[in-house]
């Protein structure tokens, strides 16, 4: 590894998956996976095997695929380092070293606290017993394989003398990483920096191992803080697609990767991403957690291209430069806004949804290019965010046994809210239903569910605006389950907010039947 290259080690799959409600099922972190290796992550941690058996279940599946082959389009030639974490636990890190032993490159990841107040509250142990826990833990992952990351938890709270000490001990028990985590977000970026510093200049073998940085954004400081350990000579960097994680999140891949790419003149270093698949990494982590990129979100959120001001305006018509320190091209972005409307072909359609990256065929062409006709006969202008709703409507869209013909609904104050549906069944028949409910959208799902027969449990309800105006399309994630088992998620998307939350509704519904023999769906099974 060159000295002046950082590994980007992207933890979206398990510590991003931990923000709240952003659990991922097996396939769509295998999606993820597979876009984190397009994209040229050195190591994906794909979860927490100990966990749970499903994350088990996810990180092996990952490590049989991704980590084994290199993903088409792959700037390097390797697959990626396939990372599982685990607790300072014996069985902790066998399940880690099972669920990933099928990689390539795999990799242990084992951590503890070393910060006094997680010592003394959390944990109960004196700093001798957590050394003693540390080396073991580290000496037995070492002994199952070759490549084993140590975390001290709260390293930003941690005394310098005790991290230091703790770091030389599990250097020498065999550790090839060290991540130094400001856990809580609390160091301001010249402590962390200095943090960085103080390891490498008193941690004996500290020079001959990798010292990477995980930084949280409490503060806001999660990509200062990361940039500043970087600076001082860390070569690994923690980060999530679109931020996300625990509390206020992580540190941005993509900010940290534009960060080190732009003011590479100044920083010196340099990473193996494809930044043009950047845009489409973050729409797709946000489709499969039902976290939505707010417009101003930096370098991937819709407005980071756009300029209103006629000032900037007649900035950017001179030159770009103005007021773009990046090319939206060079992060996977539209360059421009192209407006299709009522009168545009399905030619058109296709090569500009290829265009941003949603190449679609057959059937699920047909569709979205009949949602695009009807947008575009309520929407003055229908924008890229438009299209890219609509395709990433139809490619993560369940197997159709149940689909949306018809919907009435009456609400405002007052009265009750009553909706009316048509559905059309996997034995192509219509089932028409009416329901009464709190709301227009709590009507629309008694009446589906009372069509559908297939009970299920609402967990979670997102909506928000595609695009400004009146007129915005609206998207719509649900996220239910069926007794204990896993939950599914639904997407829509319509200018009508309820019609998008029917169709979100019917398409998690459709996930779980997916899931279920044919015998065990009732109209399914009758038309089979």
């Amino acid at each position: 590894m060159h000295s002046n290259y950082v590994r980007i080690f992207d933890t979206s799959l398990r510590d991003g998956e931990q923000a709240p409600g952003a659990s991922m099922n097996t396939a769509e972190k295998l999606e993820v996976a597979r876009a984190l290796s397009r994209l040229g992550v050195d190591v994906i941690e794909a979860g927490f095997p100990a966990a749970s058996p499903d994350d088990h279940a996810a990180v092996r599946a990952i490590a049989a695929e991704v980590g084994v082959v290199p993903t088409e389009g792959r700037p390097q030639h390797e697959p990626p380092i396939i990372c599982g974490l685990a607790r300072c636990t014996r069985g902790d890190i066998e399940a880690a070293w099972s669920a990933v032993q099928g990689a390539r490159h795999p990799r242990i990841h084992t951590f503890l606290a070393t910060s006094d107040i997680h010592l003394e509250h959390k944990l109960r142990i004196s700093r001798p017993e957590m050394v003693a826990r540390a080396v073991e833990g580290v000496r037995f992952a070492r002994s199952l394989c070759e490549d084993v990351e140590f975390s001290p938890e709260d390293a930003g709270r941690t005394h310098p003398a005790f991290l230091h000490e703790v770091l030389g001990e599990v250097i020498k028990a065999g550790a090839t990483t060290l991540n130094i985590p400001d856990t809580v977000g609390y160091t301001l970026p010249d402590e962390f920096g200095a943090l960085i510093t103080g390891i490498l200049s008193h941690t004996p073998g500290a020079r001959d191992v990798t010292i990477s940085v995980h930084c949280h954004d409490d503060l806001g400081l999660a990509l200062a803080n990361s940039l500043s350990g970087l600076r001082a000579g860390a070569r690994q960097a923690e980060v999530t697609v679109n931020g996300i994680g625990e509390r206020a999140g992580n540190a941005s891949l993509e900010e940290l990767v534009m960060a080190l790419r732009t003011r590479a003149a100044v920083l010196g270093l340099e990473t193996g991403i494809d930044t043009r698949q950047l845009c489409r990494a973050s729409r797709l982590v946000s489709r499969c957690t039902s976290y939505p990129v707010p417009p101003n979100k930096a370098v991937v959120g819709a407005n980071a291209f756009a300029h209103e001001s006629g000032i900037h305006q007649d900035g950017m018509l001179k030159n770009a430069r103005t007021y773009e320190i990046m090319r939206p091209e060079d992060v996977g972005a539209a360059q421009t806004t192209l407006i299709l409307g009522k009168h545009s072909g399905r030619h058109a359609f296709s090569r500009r949804l290829a265009e941003l990256g949603w190449p679609l065929e057959g059937s699920q062409l047909d569709r979205a290019f009949a949602d695009f006709k009807v947008l575009a006969d309520r929407k003055k202008s229908v924008h890229d965010a438009d299209l890219a709703a609509l395709a990433s409507q139809e490619s993560s869209a369940p197997p159709e046994f149940w689909a949306l013909e018809h919907l009435l609904v009456a609400c405002g104050t007052g009265g009750i809210a009553t909706a009316t549906v048509r559905l059309r069944g996997p034995d192509g028949t219509s089932h028409v239903h009416p329901a009464v409910g709190d709301g227009p959208v709590d009507a629309v799902f008694t009446a589906i569910a009372a069509v559908v027969q297939t009970p299920v449990e609402l967990l979670e309800f997102n909506v928000h605006a595609v695009t400004g105006g009146i007129d915005a399309l609206g998207e719509v994630s649900v996220r239910v389950r069926q007794g204990d088992a896993r939950p599914a998620h639904g997407h829509g998307a319509d200018t009508d907010i309820v019609v998008a939350s029917a169709r979100a509704y019917l398409a998690a519904i459709n996930a779980l039947l997916a899931r279920q023999p044919a015998a065990a769906v009732p109209q399914l099974a009758a038309a089979a």
